[in-house]
């Protein structure tokens, strides 16, 4: 049975002073301010944002690069991040210049057509801060401005010329835990970031910042406080060390004003701690942006024992159910199950049906009207109970997005199949700052479901019929962020082979592939500068595509090698 090995799962410590943060001085020529207009309707030669555009949809328009000829792609420019562990942030790109992150809170900004740096920002970490996930998933634009969340839990902005910083904000204190990974959203004046830290027995929140003078202007905390909705679901004071992180950025519905944001799982992992649904933990949740009140949400599963963390954020888009078009909600979701919610015209949220798109053997079955799920009971681990399922902890999509494309219809989605896993839990104490999971690392197990011939997979499957239309496998897993684009093809990395690849969106046909330096597991994007389309990746491996390898591999008996450090690659056509 295999163990994970986790790399020094430890503690994070105090220092008594802010982090030095340094910047290699440069300047871009003739920026242009990025507008809430731009963001609503960005173009198609740019890259404004963490998935292209607020629907959360990773699609671009761009065809120059298409089906009949990406054979021809190939490298135009790299740089060099000199940093290893997990670059999983895309390359932003505004008008000709890109801006990408990094672990170790570091900023490039770069000529998107050239790779020439303009500037570099770096925040130096505090010694003693241990990163439990040392990555950094981008920036956000606004006006003048580039977004950067941190490691140490700060909200920095900096001019877009130049790299200088304009003023940094405490998140929350790092000292008890939280730290932030995500690519902050930028919508009316507001950057808005969620938290990380549930392993430490956080509380978790959503908050929004001005983007002028970094001041907060609303805080939603994901677990309701005394004398709120939602509040009698937690027994005692559970609440106050409950977890529901929320570290995947949000999509957000212009038209009605409402942010969406995916809300991980509960702490500490075994439900035994914390009886109750545990809202809104495992849930999507609905802010009206103005203000911050929590209009609606749906718990895709509650009381949750897995570590199936649900923070991937939903996607808005098209799905016909009979005579009637929704504007829906879709979720593949950690849990194996592909869910279809609709948004009410009161910002409450509706189940419309749900069903696994992997193997899963937890759900007995799913209410028609509500979509409240029903486990079987030998699939529920506890304190001192060990119990199998499937997925694994890692779930049937983790944090990587998946993609909608408007021109086939249909949703693609990384997911990782027939991976299993197993928990016991252990009574453990609340410390601040210190791990609470209620389980030992030597009792979390991963396994293959006999006879299996693969692990990873890119499903395409068409919403309104609720057909998946193609499957391409993989031996391994797949931690690859989906690009779909107006060229009839998707993008995508997340194999330990070191492949980036482009397959036809309509069949699924690998048309081209290219090994790069280390694992692809970053978020594609496409842009266009004087009239020539690119396409740009990180490549660097670590973090969580790492260690679910090193668990394969103690289940196999192999030892799989794939080479580390950062580096940004940029491709076009062979002119």
């Amino acid at each position: 049975m295999a163990k994970l090995k986790f790399h020094h799962l430890g503690v994070a410590a105090v220092i008594g002073c802010l982090p030095f943060a340094s910047v290699q001085a440069g300047e871009v020529p003739n920026y242009r301010d990025v507008s809430q207009e731009r963001l609503e309707d960005p173009e198609p030669h740019n890259w404004l944002m963490y998935r292209g555009n607020y629907e959360g949809w990773g699609y671009s328009p761009l065809a120059e690069i298409n089906s009949g000829n990406v054979d021809t792609l190939r490298p135009v420019w790299t740089f060099s991040t000199g940093v290893t562990e997990g670059h999983q942030s895309p390359p932003i790109v505004n008008d000709g210049v890109m801006f990408i992150t990094t672990p170790q809170n570091q900023v490039f900004a770069l000529d998107a057509r050239t790779g020439e740096q303009y500037w570099r920002y770096q925040r130096e970490i505090p010694e003693e801060l241990f990163q439990l996930h040392p990555t950094n998933r981008g920036v956000g634009l606004y006006e003048d401005k580039v977004f950067v969340a941190t490691t140490d839990a700060f909200l920095v902005a900096l001019e877009a010329k130049t790299g200088k910083v304009l003023w940094e904000t405490a998140v929350e204190d790092y000292k008890t835990g939280y730290y932030l990974t995500l690519a902050p959203l930028t919508v009316d004046g507001l950057a808005i970031v969620g938290v990380s830290g549930g392993e430490y027995g956080i509380r978790g929140f959503v908050a929004a910042y001005d983007v002028d003078s970094g001041k907060e202007v609303w805080k939603r905390h994901t677990i309701p406080g005394p004398g709120e909705p939602g509040h009698d679901t937690w027994e005692g004071d559970t609440w106050k060390t409950g977890g529901a992180s929320a570290w995947i950025t949000g999509t957000y519905d212009p038209d009605t004003k409402i942010l969406y944001w995916g809300i991980g799982n509960a702490a500490p992992w075994m439900p035994d701690n914390r009886a109750g649904d545990n809202l809104y933990a495992n849930s999507v949740i609905a802010i009206n942006v103005d203000t911050g009140e929590l209009v609606g949400h749906h718990q895709y599963h509650w009381n949750e024992a897995w570590d199936w963390d649900e923070v991937s954020a939903p996607i808005l888009m098209p799905v016909k159910r009979g005579n009637k078009t929704l504007k829906a909600l879709v979720h593949p979701a950690r849990n194996g199950y592909l869910w279809v919610l609709e948004p009410r015209a009161n910002g409450t949220i509706g189940f419309v049906d749900a069903e696994p798109y992997v193997r899963q053997d937890v759900f007995t079955s799913i209410d028609g009207n509500t979509g409240r799920p029903t486990y079987h009971p030998d699939r529920i681990p506890g304190i001192g109970r060990k119990a199998d399922f499937c997925p694994s902890l890692w779930g049937g999509k983790d944090w990587p997005p998946a993609a909608y494309n408007p021109q086939t219809g249909l949703l693609y989605i990384p997911a990782n199949d027939n991976l299993c896993g197993h928990l016991t839990g252990k009574a453990e104490e609340y410390k601040p700052g210190q791990l609470y999971l209620t389980t030992a690392i030597a009792d979390i197990g991963l396994t293959i479901f006999p006879g299996s011939d693969h692990i990873g997979e890119i499903q395409a499957w068409n919403m309104d019929s609720r057909t998946e239309q193609w499957t391409h496998n993989f031996e391994f897993h797949n931690w690859g962020p989906i690009l779909t684009t107006g060229g009839n093809l998707v993008f995508a990395g997340g194999t330990n082979d070191r492949y980036f690849r482009a397959f036809d969106a309509t069949s699924g046909e690998v048309l081209w592939q290219f090994k790069t330096n280390s694992g692809v597991a970053a978020v594609p994007s496409t842009f266009e500068v004087n009239g020539v389309q690119y396409v740009a990746v990180q490549s660097g491996w670590g973090v969580d595509p790492q260690r679910v390898q090193g668990a394969i591999d103690g289940q196999l008996g192999t030892k799989t090698e794939v080479p580390q450090g950062g580096v940004v690659w940029v491709f076009a056509l062979d002119r």
